[in-house]
């Protein structure tokens, strides 16, 4: 499936949104958009664990944290959904 059409969690999109200071609050955010280019840099990346970790309980395990799984949203996802599941958390 191409990353393109990759449908994102609600709850994780919300938790991945707060750490693109480059993508504006009513812009769509597309799977395969490189996430570095949207505002996403190595601090920011560190918080996004932990966002996720605390707002959707999956911890990431160590061999999850490489360039390529925080490429874009679709390979973040895909490792979120990996290591601990669909997300339970409705998008507030």
């Amino acid at each position: 499936m191409p990353l393109n059409t990759v449908d994102l969690n609600p709850a994780f999109e919300k938790v991945l949104r707060r750490r693109l200071a480059y993508l504006p609050p009513d812009a769509p955010l597309s799977p395969d958009v490189p996430l570095k280019g949207l505002g996403l840099d190595s601090m920011q990346a560190v918080e996004l664990v932990f966002d996720i970790e605390d707002e959707l309980g999956v911890a990431l395990p160590d061999e999850a944290m490489t360039a390529q799984v925080f490429e874009t949203a679709a390979s973040l996802w895909a490792a979120v959904r990996d290591a601990g599941a669909q997300p339970s958390l409705e998008a507030r």
